[in-house]
């Protein structure tokens, strides 16, 4: 006799917070989940809790002053954040930095995306199980740290741009360490594919999980190794190149499949085109002054100025109102983690918790610069 079970299995929308001291949120951000059994719903990201107001303190401080507080926002690209306030004040004063300058921000501009992208890599491997990852990005980034170190006194906030130019020449090691390091770190990331990329877990992790179309990248406004891996072009290097990206060749890393696995990709191959940049640039430094002399009370002609640059994460826009007094009426960050943390709910809705983590790793949001 053929049985037949009836099931009325009801199931309950119910609400669970990931953070602010969630593992897996990256910063100080608390995700308010909505669940329908293991199946998520809907992600609303809950912000402000480490917000500084840093864009109201730049209307009351020099312009001098103003780059120093940029590296307090995303910490991970502090030295292209100094460089883009730089760059918008040496715009509006109408001033062109030495050769000399442009070639050793843009160095330094490519160690940081490099010293980003390592920490990323590391954590991107922690947050799906795989530990090791941690130890090996760290043993290549303090590498960088040192050479940052010796540079200018910084490791991590490195104020070591001004407007003008930078605050001194590079140290006499710079060159040398700068070489052995890129030899070093060409050897070491055929190491991460090895480790984490191959890896059949970790592509089963990645692979068709958090898909974004190229239509809801540009409609979110991301921007980054996030628009990248839905084969957007944005590389503000390319688009609107400034110091010294027109000088070298490079290529936009760019994917089309949109999941967690493209994102990657795009760090990965992001770290071989900066290795790329610099040994372009190490061996061709022109000689020549570090910084040109500006007023010591910079006052910028009244108008609307603005300057965009490629961070680790994407777009930093900065956006300078002034009425020609010392202090900007207004200063506004145009910052690529509010934009790509923008597109979350649409990348997590139907998948689960597991896959949000590494949703959130792939996005690599630094809440700093979320919370200005």
């Amino acid at each position: 006799m053929e049985s037949k079970i009836k099931s009325n299995i009801k199931t309950e929308e119910y609400f669970i917070n990931m953070g602010p001291q969630h593992p897996a949120t990256h910063g100080v951000l608390r995700l308010i989940l909505t669940i329908d059994g293991e199946i998520i719903k809907n992600v609303e990201p809950d912000l402000g809790y480490i917000h500084r107001s840093i864009e109201k303190m730049c209307e009351k401080d020099s312009y001098q002053q103003i780059v120093h507080l940029t590296d307090r926002m995303d910490y991970l690209s502090s030295h292209i954040n100094n460089e883009a306030v730089c760059l918008v004040v040496e715009k509006a004063l109408e001033i062109e930095v030495p050769e000399r300058v442009k070639v050793i921000r843009t160095i330094i501009a490519e160690l940081t995306r490099i010293a980003s992208h390592c920490l990323w890599w590391g954590v991107m491997g922690m947050d799906v199980g795989a530990l090791t990852t941690y130890f090996y990005a760290f043993r290549d980034r303090e590498m960088v740290n040192d050479i940052f170190e010796e540079t200018c006194g910084a490791r991590l906030t490195m104020n070591y741009n001004i407007p003008g130019g930078l605050m001194f020449d590079v140290h006499p090691n710079f060159v040398k360490r700068t070489k052995e390091f890129v030899a070093h770190f060409r050897t070491k990331i055929p190491e991460y594919d090895r480790l984490l990329t191959g890896n059949v877990i970790f592509q089963k992790r990645t692979k068709g999980v958090g898909i974004l179309s190229p239509e809801d990248a540009i409609s979110f406004g991301a921007t980054g190794p996030v628009a990248r891996g839905s084969g957007v072009s944005c590389d503000i290097r390319k688009i609107h190149s400034y110091s010294a990206y027109n000088q070298v060749n490079f290529n936009e890393a760019l994917f089309t499949e949109g999941d967690c696995l493209a994102r990657y990709k795009v760090r990965i191959q992001e770290l071989w085109e900066s290795l790329s940049i610099i040994e372009q640039l190490i061996d061709n430094i022109p000689e020549g002054d570090v910084k040109i002399t500006t007023k010591a009370v910079i006052k910028l002609p009244k108008g609307e100025y603005y300057q965009r640059v490629e961070t680790a994460r994407g777009e930093l826009g900065c956006y300078v109102n002034s009425t020609g007094t010392k202090n900007p009426y207004r200063f506004k960050f145009r910052s690529p983690g509010f934009s790509n943390l923008s597109v979350i709910n649409s990348l997590a809705q139907g998948s689960k918790i597991g896959d949000l983590v590494a949703i959130m790793s792939t996005i690599d949001i630094v809440v700093p610069d979320i919370d200005r």
